[in-house]
């Protein structure tokens, strides 16, 4: 990593307050759960309807790849997400930014809830279908970093880690409160499911879309941005200026975030419809599973930002990447199985390990960036990442295919991404930035109230 950076300043952590931190991260959080819920209810339709209703016309795998392969198209729009948003939150302000991201995806997932299926419309149902995921992508590829640098900028250098992990929380509820709303669907007679059951998590956007932008109309500006402005150190063009000084950052970003992503998605989608369509196993048992398994996110998520404080997120992602590669194979014969209680279990296991890496991302992402490129560097880092691992279930279900219905193969490419994470961990650990919040930015904080 040869590129220039600021060097460190002295720690800021004194001069802000932990409770207007805690009260900024938990209006994150919600926010962004929020959001992801919105994103997350695309990846379980895809493995349980997509390629039924808008594929039709496919044979059985061929169908499943190319609902993998719409589920992919939104990690494709998000680095244009990345840098769309990271102007608006380096330029203006992060939470005209975030305010817009959540406005974005509301709609977007709503009217996927509205679109007519294959029988009806032919051709333009999954063309309307990949259309509105794309706009899903460019929403997130500015909600996950904006959420993330406003929490982060508002707390204590010290406690930056516990933070951080507060909004990861988004993440598990997110999956419990989506993968709830199709257990809850399933119940349903099968022809009811496929004829409206699965469209009401997808209506469920449009009332908290309302909740979404009540909360980020509340929060204050970032106290670092506020300093941004005061000593007159925005960039006009913040994405560019991140390839220019800190490409090699940005590669560490990309490596440290490549499992969260991929690794989450292939045990939330992937392994849900490899267990529903090829194993035989009923499609509630696979939620279900996926649902307590976000249980255990939460407390890991917990610990991994604890841990970061005393460790360093770079080390802790490091751990989670190796404990990853350690159990992808164990993990994959326990699905094996058929047997419920040992999918739970296995499903758990994988995606606790995959979460100690993508509980400290935010934190170590953070980090890389000084505060002038920290949106557009946390969003281009983050999404590069997910354009490559978000099509992680799709190269899974080609290797699991190509390997005659074998689970070693989808196995064998997580071992390959949770190393490569491992990597970018241990190169993080080596370039932390801190940043300095002026006192007139807080001064200003305080006459804002």
């Amino acid at each position: 990593m040869t590129e220039s950076a600021p060097a460190p300043s002295a720690p800021a952590g004194p001069q802000l307050s932990t409770r207007d931190a805690r009260k900024i991260a938990t209006a994150a959080f919600v926010g962004t759960a929020l959001e992801w819920y919105d994103y997350y209810i695309f990846g379980t339709a895809a493995a349980l309807v997509f390629n039924r209703l808008f594929f039709t016309e496919l044979n059985p795998n061929a169908a499943v790849l190319a609902t993998f392969a719409t589920f992919g198209v939104g990690f494709l729009a998000r680095p244009l997400g990345a840098i769309l948003f990271g102007f608006i939150g380096d330029r203006y302000g992060r939470r005209p930014a975030l305010i817009a991201s959540v406005v974005l995806i509301g709609i977007a997932t709503g009217l996927i809830g509205l679109l007519p299926d294959y029988t009806q419309i032919h051709i333009w149902a999954p063309i309307l279908l990949v259309a509105l995921r794309l706009v899903q992508g460019v929403a997130v590829g500015g909600e996950w970093s904006g959420a993330m640098t406003m929490a982060v900028e508002h707390a204590p250098v010290h406690q930056r880690g516990r933070f951080a992990a507060l909004v990861q929380l988004g993440s598990p509820v997110a999956t419990l409160v989506s993968s709830g709303a199709f257990a809850l669907v399933l119940l349903l007679p099968p022809s009811d499911f496929d004829a409206w059951g699965w469209r009401l998590p997808f209506l469920f956007a449009f009332p908290l879309l309302l909740v979404a932008v009540a909360i980020r109309v509340k929060l204050e500006e970032s106290p670092v941005f506020r300093g941004l402005v005061a000593t007159d150190k925005r960039v006009r063009t913040p994405a560019f200026e991140v390839f220019r000084r800190a490409p090699g950052r940005l590669g560490v970003a990309v490596l440290a975030s490549l499992l969260g992503i991929g690794g989450f998605y292939t045990y939330n989608t992937f392994v849900v419809n490899y267990g529903a369509q090829i194993l035989g196993v009923e499609r509630g048992v696979m939620v279900n599973a996926t649902l307590i398994a976000a249980l255990g996110q939460i407390v890991v998520t917990l610990v991994s930002g604890r841990l970061a404080e005393r460790f360093g997120a770079g080390r802790v992602t490091a751990w989670g990447g190796l404990l990853t590669a350690a159990t992808a194979f164990p993990v994959f014969w326990l699905i094996d199985t058929k047997d419920p209680l040992l999918i739970t279990v296995g499903v758990t296991v994988g995606l606790g390990s995959v979460i100690l890496a993508y509980g400290v991302s935010g934190a170590l992402l953070t980090e890389l960036f000084p505060a002038e490129l920290r949106y557009s560097g946390v969003g281009l880092g983050y999404n590069i990442a997910a354009a490559t691992s978000g099509f992680m279930p799709l190269l899974a279900s080609t290797l699991l295919f190509a390997s005659g219905n074998q689970s070693w193969g989808p196995a064998l490419l997580l071992v390959v991404v949770a190393l490569l994470t491992a990597l970018g961990g241990v190169l993080g650990q080596r370039l932390r930035v801190v940043d300095e919040v002026p006192a007139a930015a807080l001064t200003e904080r305080e006459d804002a109230r």
